[in-house]
This record gives C-alpha cells, structure tokens and sequence, in this order.
C-alpha cells in the first residue's frame, strides 16, 4: 500500500462498534452467509461493517489505548464475540506466522490484506467466512495486525451469530 503505517505499535491500537467510516485505504465489499459485508483498511488499522456490527480496531486519538482480551456484546437479534490477542515474536517465528497469514489470506476471496511500506511483513489482514454450527446463520473473521519493527502479531477473532 501506498500509505504510511499510522499505528506503529500493538499498543496504540483501540476498540469500538460506534464509530461510522473512517477514510480508508482499500476495500472489499463481500456477501457472506447471507449478510452484506464491508472489509476496511485504514492507515490505522481495520473497520469490518456486517449486519448490525461496526467494528473498528485502529489508533485512534483520544480515545482510550488496548484492546479488551474478550468482548460480548447482545444486539437485536445478534450476539457478537471478541477476542484479542498480541504475542511478541523471535524474528525467525514472527517471519514464518506472517507467510502463514499471507497463505490465509490468498486462499480467501472473502479477505483484505494491505502490505504498508518499509517491510513486507508490515500488514494488516482480514478474512470473513460463514459461521460453522451457527443454527440461525452469522459470520466468523479473523483480523491479524503486524508490527515488524517489534515482533509483535496483533490477531483479532470475531463470531457473529443469529439468535
């Protein structure tokens, strides 16, 4: 991508289903499951627009910094999970978990995976696929953000299922 890489440590990045369209970098508008999806790259981070859910993981000033481990929320209709992960990495096992990302993503058509400038292992990636054993239908998405520079995976999981 043609963009500088606005949020440079895992630790910078924050969370939220309230915000509307940031200006992003690329898109992938997709139907999965049966829902609408929206798959954003922003030059801080990720927006994912599905159904009832509006999801942004970014640096995003003013607001407050981290990512919650697990999040739940009830929607009309919906129950949406999240989790968040971050692991600091030996250069050798941080390289190999980033060619395994970039295979996840090329093997998805329903993905999004921007490489920014100054290392091809600084990427944000986000694969959508259809909830398995959702009995009303919903959507699972995976979210990986990599910091180079410090050997950090951010890796984001999503679950959004009917009730």
């Amino acid at each position: 991508m043609d963009a500088p890489y606005l949020d440079t440590d895992a630790d910078q990045l924050c969370f939220s289903l309230d915000l509307d369209e940031r200006p992003a970098l690329a898109e992938h508008e997709t139907t999965v499951g049966g829902l609408d999806v929206r798959l954003r790259l922003l030059g801080a981070s990720h927006q994912v627009f599905a159904g009832p859910v509006r999801e942004t993981v970014a640096c995003l000033l003013g607001s407050v910094k981290g990512l919650p481990g697990a999040y739940t929320r009830q929607l009309p209709g919906w129950t949406y999970d999240f989790t968040a992960d971050t692991r600091r990495l030996a250069p050798a096992d941080f390289s190999e978990l980033v060619a395994g990302i970039r295979r996840q993503v090329a093997a998805s058509p329903d993905s999004l995976c921007g490489i920014f400038p100054g290392s091809p292992e600084a990427l944000t990636a986000v694969v959508v696929e259809a909830a398995a054993g959702a009995p009303g239908g919903g959507l699972v998405w995976r979210t990986w953000h990599t910091y180079p520079q410090h050997g950090q995976i951010v890796s984001t999981h999503t679950r959004l299922e009917a009730r």
